[in-house]
């Protein structure tokens, strides 16, 4: 299985063969039932759909149950998300946990980065800003010239200004494993993992 998804729970320290504290990030991954098979006969393409979590009864919207009932789930997923596969074949309903992951090996995570909102040239693009003596109280933040002068009168396409800062989706590649814990569904990432806690992320092997 190329994939699975998981939830980010948060960070914490372990320690190491050597003694040494080594910081990581706990993520749920998993059981993800498999939802829909896609065949190249049939839908032109080989991909496998997965389901994470689980639906309350009383939000069950009728398509989804159908949709999770034709995989022989007694519940809806909270989450579906649908990987590239063409390997070995996979029963509808066949659960897919963390032990696919071994200890020592690399992963890509792909996760929404957190939200910071509105923000200026300072925060969003470490700018420096204005001089902070002999009166310029005004330009402690801000971001100096934007324009090009006569030619062109214009703001030139792609210049660093203010805006919209974070809330996008971001991979980190080669994440190394550290520990695998079945019983719990946990996998433990060396380092940082987008996102904030208690979001989604997609984990790929490889």
């Amino acid at each position: 299985m190329p994939g699975m998804i998981g939830r980010k729970i948060g960070m914490t320290q372990i320690f190491d063969d050597d003694g040494f504290a080594v910081g990581v990030t706990v993520l749920e991954v998993g059981p993800c039932p498999v939802v829909q098979v896609k065949t190249v006969e049939h839908d032109g393409y080989d991909a496998v759909q997965l389901g994470f979590g689980r639906v309350k009864n009383t939000s069950v919207r009728k398509p989804k149950a159908g949709h999770a009932a034709r995989a022989g789930l007694d519940y809806v997923p909270e989450i579906l998300a649908e990987f590239n596969f063409d390997g070995e074949e996979v029963e509808l309903g066949q659960e897919i946990t963390v032990e696919m992951f071994e200890v020592g090996s690399k992963v890509s995570i792909s996760g929404l980065t957190k939200g910071r909102g509105f923000q200026g040239v300072v925060k969003r693009h470490g700018f420096g800003g204005g001089r902070a003596s002999h009166g310029g109280k005004s330009v402690l933040r801000s971001p100096g010239s934007i324009g090009a002068g006569t030619d062109p009168s214009r703001v030139i396409k792609g210049l660093k200004m203010s805006g919209r800062m974070g809330g996008t989706k971001r991979t980190d590649r080669s994440c190394k494993v550290i520990n695998v814990d079945a019983e719990k569904n946990l996998l433990m990432i060396r380092g940082s993992v987008p996102g904030a806690r208690h979001n989604i992320v997609i984990v790929r092997s490889g």
